[in-house]
């Protein structure tokens, strides 16, 4: 037993969605090339994984926001990248999404010992 307070909460959607904004940052130098197809992979997956969390956290209004990123990222069917200024200036708001997503989503620690 530890003296250290346990959190009330967790962020159980916060590795994923970090993840994604690191990937969608780093994206942004392939944008255009044979190498993107990798890029567009990270991305949906790690949106998909979101998803889960946030559902799981009874926060669906997050699926609103993350199920595009998850469409526009589809490796299987991709959206034509016209004009690429468009699609850079949206790899950007991706990113602040997943962030947002990351940081917002959070359930009850069922291992609390400071509840009362």
């Amino acid at each position: 037993m530890t003296s250290y307070p346990t959190p009330a909460f967790r962020r159980t959607a916060l590795a994923p969605a970090i993840l994604g904004a690191i990937v969608l940052l780093a994206g942004t130098a392939l944008l255009g090339t044979s190498g993107y197809t990798w890029i567009l992979f990270g991305v949906a997956i790690l949106a998909l994984i979101t998803c889960v969390f946030a559902y799981q956290a009874k926060q669906w209004w997050w699926l609103i926001l993350l199920v595009p990123v998850a469409v526009v990222w589809n490796p299987i069917v991709p959206l034509p990248m016209e004009p690429p200024q468009l699609f850079m200036g949206l790899q950007y708001v991706a990113a602040i999404i997943f962030i947002a997503a990351g940081v917002l989503i959070k359930v009850r620690n069922p291992e609390d010992r400071n509840r009362r």
